[in-house]
């Protein structure tokens, strides 16, 4: 058994809208949100193991074991290169594997498909889709969308850029895999990996995109749609599952990823300007959580783990809602960090 020890936040700090701040002995938690959306704030969260040390933490996502998955960079500094770390729902370390992604460990999908779960990954620096057991067995991967006339070589004979963020699953098995980093397409593909169709693209006007960064399938309603965080942008975008422009939806300024509690209807999207925001089941902003969005965030990101500010966001990348309806966020800063908002 690997030794780890729990990585401690002083949170003692007073800080202006965060209940308990003023606690003079500093142990208190902060408290951010208000009435039915009001959560305790853990930084830090999960004892990572002494060989490990975060990179930009990017996706995180839970299993149907509440087991907690983190999909992070690796920093330099860590002995060990997996970019995948396993805690169960308390925070104890279970395991660790996924060398093969270091550096660009992305975006992080579950799904589960008969009576086993599959993780789905994107690596941004190897321009790479993977489908993977829980245990990080590949089951296939999809890499450089040949089969697309819009990745076709231009005149110079060069490759158009590509580089995957993350992706969805539609009801029928189709997946959706969003070029937030290379050319602002979406590529969609049956349960197989085999190719369907390309939309989207540069652009402002409707039905382009610029950096569609993170992509769901909403279920919620009659018929399924495709969402789209069309950072670049700053808003939200929604696609039928053929690909045309549906509408729009507000109240994010750069929305990175999203993710549903299916019990409520309630959308976690990390919103990366220092905030995480909070969609009711129709699309209306129920809360701004840990919203440090005046601050100089983008300069914040690069310091060191007491320069950030307790019970405030820095760069919130990717979120999840447990079972239960406790959220964790795991924040683009070059030390990696790990939140968990339990619902009070």
């Amino acid at each position: 058994m690997r030794e780890t020890t729990r990585r401690t936040f002083v949170t003692g700090l007073a800080v202006p809208m965060i209940l308990g701040a003023g606690n003079k002995s500093g142990t208190k938690k902060p408290v951010i949100g208000s009435g039915a959306h009001t959560y305790e704030v853990t930084h830090d969260w999960g004892e990572l193991p002494q060989d490990i040390a975060y990179g930009n933490t990017h996706g995180v996502c839970e299993d149907a074991q509440g087991h907690i998955y983190i999909h992070h960079t690796v920093n330099k500094a860590s002995t060990s290169h997996n970019a995948m770390v396993v805690f169960d729902g308390k925070g104890k370390f279970v395991t660790s594997w996924g060398a093969d992604y270091m550096g660009g460990a992305h975006g992080l999908h579950i799904h589960k498909e008969g009576k086993e779960e599959f993780l789905y990954l994107c690596d941004t620096k190897r321009a790479t889709v993977a489908k993977t057991t829980l245990k990080g067995e590949q089951v296939w991967s999809i890499g450089y969308p040949e089969k697309s006339d819009a990745y076709k070589p231009g005149a110079d004979g060069k490759k158009i850029k590509y580089s995957p963020t993350n992706l969805a699953i539609a009801p029928n098995g189709d997946i959706y895999v969003g070029d937030g980093y290379g050319s602002s397409y979406i590529c969609q593909y049956n349960s197989k990996g085999e190719y369907i169709r390309t939309f989207g693209g540069l652009g402002k006007e409707a039905g382009k995109l610029n950096c569609p960064h993170g992509i769901i399938v909403d279920t919620r309603g009659k018929d399924p749609i495709l969402t789209v965080a069309d950072r670049g942008n700053n808003r939200i975008q929604r696609f039928t599952l053929d690909g045309k422009h549906v509408d729009f939806i507000d109240g994010t300024n750069q929305p990175c990823h999203f993710n549903t509690f299916h019990k409520t209807g309630d959308t976690v999207i990390p919103d990366l300007g220092a905030r995480v925001t909070l969609l009711d089941k129709n699309n209306k902003v129920i809360e701004h959580l840990g919203d440090d969005s005046a601050s100089e965030w983008k300069k914040t990101r690069t310091m060191t783990r007491d320069k950030f500010t307790p019970g405030k966001f820095v760069a919130p990348h990717g979120a999840c809602f447990d079972h239960k309806g406790d959220i964790y966020v795991v924040e683009w800063v070059e030390v990696g960090r790990v939140t968990k908002l339990r619902r009070v």
